[in-house]
């Protein structure tokens, strides 16, 4: 049988194409310098992609077959000497073609401050664009001593995106200062912290803040900082803290946040290949694209 499955297993990972004419398309951006707490970001799009190996295309739940979708697999920006500053220009230069010629892109980081070039690349005039960020922090500190992953959002407001553009689901009690939460609020920043997130459930937060989004915005970023997620569930996250949202909440999310046709592009940041155990992040991850792609199908 030349279809038996215990000869060849039809993978995640086997829908990765070079046909550049595929609707979704992914990059890697292994940005790892300038991290807060130092690690190895930088090896998180390799070990997604090969996670992919583990996942089915087939979600029996829903009934969901991802098997004839394909995404353009564009290999990895050259980052891994490059500090946040210096990495603005390559990463505009790589993703901004790739989001005016697929419906859909997925970045792989990379740390968090992989996110400003992505929303500079896909509108650089930063006034047609939204920012969702699922995320436990406000990536609000101040930018004085240079770009971090920590600064990415301040870095943006600094750029000229509009406050009320934003929306940061997810943050957590005692992973951010008083002054973040002040800065948030003074810019206009739609806030929903991690308990809201649990009571309410993350995907309709998700979908309200969307439609707010989508009501001022042509076009949308989503930021996904894994360590958005319960730190039990997400030990490849240096960021993640007890208390972070469920990992289920966090797959049902991000299908319906990959659903919304203004979504654009999306990142994948702060997953760190060497703190994980057993697998369990690189699986969530991987686990998040095929979540990505079962979202996107549904447009």
């Amino acid at each position: 049988m030349t279809d038996s499955d215990c000869r060849s297993w039809f993978s995640a990972a086997d829908l990765l194409t070079q046909d550049a004419g595929a609707p979704v398309a992914l990059i890697g951006a292994p940005l790892g310098l300038g991290s807060i707490t130092p690690g190895r970001c930088d090896l998180a799009p390799e070990t997604v992609r090969a996670a992919m190996k583990r996942m089915s295309v087939y979600d029996l739940e829903t009934g969901t077959d991802l098997s004839t979708l394909r995404i353009f697999d564009d290999g990895d920006i050259g980052l891994e000497e490059l500090q946040p500053a210096d990495s603005l220009a390559p990463m505009i230069e790589r993703i901004g073609p790739i989001t005016q010629q697929h419906e859909l892109t997925i970045v792989l980081g990379g740390n968090n401050a992989v996110t400003r070039p992505c929303v500079h690349a896909l509108d650089p005039t930063l006034q047609r664009v939204g920012v969702l960020t699922l995320d436990a922090h406000f990536d609000l500190r101040d930018t004085d001593c240079g770009l971090t992953n920590g600064n990415p959002i301040q870095a943006l407001l600094e750029d000229g995106l509009p406050g009320a553009h934003i929306a940061q689901l997810g943050l957590l009690p005692f992973a951010n200062t008083k002054k973040a939460h002040d800065k948030a609020k003074a810019a206009g920043i739609t806030v929903a912290t991690a308990a809201a997130c649990k009571a309410e459930g993350l995907a309709a937060i998700a979908e309200h803040a969307l439609a707010m989004l989508a009501s001022r915005c042509d076009v949308i970023h989503v930021d996904f900082d894994i360590d958005v997620v319960e730190r039990s569930a997400m030990p490849g996250a240096p960021g993640a803290r007890p208390g972070g949202v469920a990992v289920q909440d966090f797959f049902n999310a991000t299908r319906v946040i990959s659903a919304h046709p203004k979504v654009r592009s999306i990142d994948l940041t702060e997953f760190d290949p060497s703190l994980d155990v057993a697998a369990i992040s690189a699986l969530t991850a991987a686990r998040w694209v095929c979540e990505v792609l079962a979202g996107f199908q549904k447009r």
